[in-house]
């Protein structure tokens, strides 16, 4: 058995021995209580006697205490279908956005609502105004702010550590142990969605059209192409924005630009060096249209704007909704503002450019839903795929621990917004929303709700994302998400419940290097704690005060939905799908599923690298 079976065995039986009779997958008790209720109110106690149960030794209390919205440490959750995670259920509050939903569909003439996903880069949770940065970190987001104060913001939204691994977790509804992607494939690398179901697929199946644009980072190879997993369209990149200019400038890398055999090493390298466009009527391949240079990179965002917006523009009579995915190539490093935006943000950084520019681009295609009329009958999320990218200033802003690369809430907590006009109540919710919920709520919108879902996706395909259609739409609505697991490279790595995070595995920053810029992939990881390691999120942000020992009555709860998922774990192996190099647990000795995956993958990499090695040559 391997380290890590070994280790989950273990934390399991601990877990387990001290939660005897919890069943967090199966109780139909899970029904969330309504807000504002006293605890004195819905609680009976359970001693037969006593005189002062509840208060200190100085004697008892009569301060009744409170129960708030989205807290469900003492519920259990319920599963919609054997391979969907659990969720608290919320019977009168998907009531009300079910008729809602009808509603509007009706109103709408049987046409159901468009999706827009705008999906920044390496924008950190307090980048934009409306979760207190923008001007006052020097990049006013007036745009993004006015549309999140009508909108529902939502501050506990999750993303994985890093880009690929959270674009997959978008299309396919699973954490990075499901989907396989764990960490970015760069420079020709394989592994992507070959194989998956994914939400364009789905929504096509339900009556979409549906169109991508900006960043694809999740696959090159054939099977991986837009193209391939339900896109109409795409028009982007397949990589990554650094991965077309980095070892050009020869600021950031002359050893590279100023060698001629290691520059041509990298324009001959098996990766696309365009701007291309994917479609269905050449599944082999997308169209190269323009090469990404130093020049032209300063120009891509505005080039996918208006591929958007003539999008949107096209849709206007359409009889069928839609589906628009637009990634930006902002604001992942290197950011080249053109001359319009060089300093136009207060800060005068690259990158507070390109967040004042970002900011415009969402103006824009807003400004185009408004102009054709379809505003109204379009759902508005607004994400980004990871915290901030510490080791490269200058970066993004957060006020958590750890960026980019790391599952300290720094590296995932991710801004987030949606809104639907007149559909979704303006307010701020800290449920918890994780970026797979995405998946199972555009398809719930879209007409497979809940477990309805089980029906487009294989039995043997596990489901991590909720649907949080009752959330969005209720006029109250609470989260249908319990917990929240995190994942870090191949490893689990911590859970959150209400507002306690459970750490099993996590990147100490500075554990290599004490000079310089460190963040979330310079950093030793370490697999094993001390057992009791529990932070308060509201009262430690920082996550730099552990209080497991202290607060045991809490900490065996929520480190039981932990243990829970190695279970589903077991059911569900994880999948490999990026090769990684690691000692622990090692490569030579996993369980043969994973193994297997594994081994493919590098083995094809090799493969690839000898033949460019060859071809080069040659």
């Amino acid at each position: 058995m391997t380290r890590f079976w070994l280790a989950a065995a273990a934390a399991l039986a601990l877990l387990c021995s001290a939660s005897v009779g919890a069943s967090a997958q199966d109780s139909e008790s899970s029904t969330a209580p309504d807000e504002g209720i006293s605890a004195a109110a819905t609680t009976q106690p359970l001693e037969a006697s006593g005189t002062n149960i509840r208060g200190a030794t100085t004697g008892p209390t009569d301060a009744p205490g409170y129960d708030h919205p989205d807290q469900y440490i003492h519920l259990n959750t319920v599963k919609p279908a054997p391979n969907m995670y659990g969720v608290i259920q919320h019977p009168e509050q998907d009531k009300e956005a079910a008729d809602k939903l009808a509603k509007f569909i009706e109103k709408n003439g049987g046409k159901k609502p468009n999706f827009l996903v705008f999906l920044l880069d390496d924008v950190g949770w307090m980048d934009p105004g409306f979760n207190g940065g923008g001007i006052a970190v020097g990049h006013p987001t007036p745009n993004m702010d006015a549309l999140a104060a009508d909108g529902l913001v939502l501050t506990s939204a999750y993303s994985t550590p890093s880009c690929s691994p959270s674009r997959a977790t978008i299309h396919t509804g699973q954490i990075p142990l499901h989907h396989g992607l764990l960490r970015p494939p760069m420079y020709g690398e394989p592994g992507g969605l070959d194989g998956a179901v994914t939400m364009p697929e789905v929504l096509k199946k339900l009556g979409y059209t549906t169109q991508g644009v900006g960043k694809w980072h999740m696959g090159e190879n054939k099977g991986s192409l837009p193209q391939n997993v339900g896109y109409d369209n795409y028009r982007g990149f397949l990589g990554v924005s650094d991965m077309y200019t980095e070892w050009r400038d020869m600021y950031f890398n002359p050893e590279i630009a100023l060698s001629p055999a290691r520059f041509k090493m990298m324009q001959e390298k098996g990766f696309s060096h365009y701007d291309v466009n994917c479609s269905p009527s050449d599944k082999d391949k997308c169209e190269d249209l323009k090469l990404i240079d130093l020049d032209y990179i300063k120009e891509l965002d505005e080039v996918w704007t208006k591929v958007s917006t003539d999008f949107i523009e096209k849709q206007k009579d359409s009889d069928k909704p839609f589906f628009l995915y637009h990634a930006t190539r902002g604001c992942h490093f290197d950011n080249y503002p053109n001359k319009e935006w060089a300093g136009k943000s207060r800060a005068r950084t690259v990158y507070s450019d390109c967040m004042v520019h970002m900011d415009d681009v969402f103006k824009r295609l807003v400004d185009k839903l408004k102009e054709t009329g379809q505003l109204e009958n379009t759902i508005i999320l607004l994400t980004s795929d990871n915290g901030p990218e510490c080791e490269i200033p200058p970066h993004g802003q957060t006020p958590f621990r750890g960026c980019k690369g790391s599952s300290w809430e720094g590296g995932v907590r991710a801004p987030m917004f949606v809104y639907w006009k007149d559909m979704i109540a303006p307010r701020r919710s800290e449920g918890l929303f994780d970026q797979a919920d995405i998946f199972n709520t555009f398809i719930g919108i879209a007409g497979a709700p809940g477990k309805e879902l089980a029906k487009y996706v294989p039995s043997k395909r596990y489901v991590d994302g909720v649907d949080q259609t009752g959330f969005l739409l209720a006029t109250e609505g609470q989260s249908a998400r319990k917990a929240r697991i995190y994942t870090l490279n191949q490893y689990l790595s911590a859970v959150r419940v209400d507002e306690f995070k459970v750490t099993i595995t996590a990147e100490l920053e500075d554990g290599f290097f004490k000079r310089g810029y460190t963040g979330g992939f310079s950093g030793p990881v370490t697999t094993d704690t001390g057992g009791a390691v529990m932070v308060n999120l509201y009262t430690n942000p920082k996550e730099d005060v552990s209080i497991g020992v202290r607060h045991l009555p809490l900490t065996v709860p929520v480190g039981y939905a932990l243990g829970d998922y190695m279970l589903e774990l077991e059911k569900y192996p994880p999948k490999f799908s990026t090769s990684f190099l690691s000692n622990n647990p090692p490569m030579y000795d996993m369980i043969p599923e994973v193994k297997e995956d594994a081994t493919m993958s590098l083995e094809l990499w090799k493969e690839n690298e000898e033949k460019k090695l060859k071809t080069n040559a040659e």
